[in-house]
């Protein structure tokens, strides 16, 4: 916050915060910032700043308690397609959050039977299933997920904290539930992919502003690659981790063989980063892989 004559905002708010804890209200704080409830104005200078006191649990105007973030401002999308079996426990995380949407691309097991999410009919594929639960979304942030997938340990205090920085995209750690050796070789494969080359897939999921969302152009109606096609656009400096996994089946990888699947997945986004076209990969990937792509 700029400084004005007199005192700067960031001066009043240590000076009074400092007098509160001669005080002995160590559990009172201070803020400076502007907010949806009227709330207190303070002339610093020749200028007005909305001021905010709040201790931990404190009450809030309108009878809300205050929280680090606001989940409840967060439309969850996720892409569905014959996922009913696979989608309880990941919705029963997500009670919270102001609206989860299910983006089905023409399932036929009870999906739209499904307590709680709004479903939302899409045209089939991946890309134009996010897209189109993205449309229909009516939160100030995105979070997109997979349908096989469950958040791990913290997450919502993660997904509270990245709230604050609706600069950037924000991505969970990728974790497989499985045991294997092979699943911790490959849970760093995948991390050195997002620190060196900055490229975490759908299966990490993306938290995102939707005012960021829009800027970019969101999710193109793509058959496959949509993840890598936003991620590329978004840039390095616009991706951050969060401190938190997402933990994604690793059935398919059981199933087609943990090096053939990742080796298949490789060799898909070389062949995308020259130019093949993303309709003749999804032929060529689901060709040879046991499910839906879920690429790592």
């Amino acid at each position: 916050m700029q400084k004005r004559e007199g005192f700067s905002a960031n001066t009043l708010c240590g000076t009074l915060n400092m007098i509160y804890r001669q005080a002995g209200m160590d559990g009172v704080a201070l803020r400076l910032e502007a907010f949806m409830d009227p709330g207190m104005s303070a002339t610093i200078g020749h200028g007005q700043i909305p001021l905010m006191l709040t201790s931990e649990g404190a009450e809030m105007p309108g009878g809300r308690q205050e929280q680090k973030g606001n989940i409840g401002t967060i439309s969850v999308v996720i892409p569905t397609l014959n996922a009913a079996r696979l989608l309880p426990p990941l919705l029963a995380q997500l009670q919270d959050m102001g609206e989860v949407i299910l983006a089905d691309g023409g399932s036929t097991d009870g999906v739209a039977e499904l307590a709680g999410p709004r479903v939302l009919t899409a045209p089939p594929g991946r890309g134009a299933q996010l897209a189109a639960g993205a449309a229909a979304a009516g939160g100030e942030w995105l979070l997109f997920l997979h349908a096989d997938t469950r958040l791990g340990q913290g997450w919502e205090a993660a997904v509270a904290d990245a709230l604050h920085r609706p600069e950037v995209a924000h991505y969970f750690r990728f974790a497989l539930d499985d045991a294997a050796p092979q699943a911790r070789r490959l849970e760093a494969a995948v991390a050195w992919r997002c620190r060196w080359l900055a490229l975490p897939y759908g299966d990490q999921g993306l938290l995102i502003s939707r005012a960021l969302y829009d800027s970019v152009g969101g999710y193109m109606p793509m058959p496959l690659m949509e993840d890598v096609d936003l991620v590329r656009r978004l840039g390095r400096a616009r991706l951050a981790a969060m401190p938190a996994k997402a933990i994604t089946s690793a059935v398919r990888w059981r199933q087609d063989g943990w090096w053939c699947r990742s080796a298949r997945n490789l060799l898909t986004l070389g062949l995308y980063s020259v130019g093949v076209p993303p309709a003749w990969l999804a032929r060529f990937y689901r060709a040879g892989a046991s499910g839906p792509p879920g690429r790592a």
